[in-house]
């Protein structure tokens, strides 16, 4: 009885390791693959990567079905030896992913990152320079670049409870709340008693784009 016990479990145990395998995907590999894991909505996603151009996006249904819980990581670059010296890695955190690119891109080759997420995600991004594209992704954003631009929009409900946007030197366009303000450490600020969401974004040196309908808000300061 032990034994037939034994053997009936061996097959389901590899099943049930299959299914993972499968439910996580490809969560790792140089610039050129595309890495897919689940991520539940509401869940956080924190990024560390090396210098290059990213875009982060909700994920888009297939063939009309519900949109999956799911992240895909894409990368490309106009350069064919770039793909060996990028490397993406996802991994599983308390609160949800992370992903690691690093590497040593080569210069002039438009290394882009494509990432899709749910649409209501949690994203902290750090990363030394480049470009920071969020658009129409719902949740908290903590964003932080030595030298580039940021630009987060969304034009269908702009839901921030609380706007922290600086830089160093360059220029905060806050559109979303008709300012903009250039110069050395220039910092805005804004809060909404109908926002949901919390939006902190940092720049040295370059330009942060707030883009967005805006609530009717109760207080914001220029600095």
């Amino acid at each position: 009885m032990r034994n037939r016990s034994l053997a009936a479990t061996v097959p389901l145990l590899a099943l049930l390791l299959a299914l993972h395998h499968f439910a996580l995907g490809q969560t790792e590999g140089d610039c050129g693959a595309t890495l897919t894991s689940a991520l539940h909505s509401g869940a956080s996603l924190v990024i560390d990567s090396t210098s290059l151009g990213m875009e982060i996006v909700p994920v888009e249904a297939d063939s009309g079905k519900v949109v999956p819980d799911v992240v895909r990581v894409s990368c490309a670059s106009n350069r064919d030896d770039a793909d060996g010296r990028v490397h993406m890695k996802l991994s599983s955190e308390a609160s949800g992913l992370r992903l690691r690119v690093t590497g040593d891109a080569p210069s002039h080759g438009n290394q882009k990152l494509r990432i899709e997420v749910p649409k209501r995600t949690s994203l902290r991004v750090r990363m030394a320079a480049g470009q920071i594209t969020i658009d129409g992704v719902e949740g908290d954003k903590d964003c932080e670049m030595k030298t580039g631009q940021i630009t987060i929009t969304d034009h269908r409900v702009w839901n921030y409870r609380a706007v922290d946007a600086s830089v160093d030197i360059g220029e905060v366009n806050a559109a979303a709340y008709d300012r903009d303000l250039g110069g050395f450490f220039r910092h805005f600020k804004a809060s909404s008693d109908g926002g949901e969401y919390a939006l902190h974004a940092h720049v040295g040196t370059g330009q942060i784009d707030l883009l967005g309908t805006a609530q009717k808000h109760h207080g914001y300061t220029n600095e």
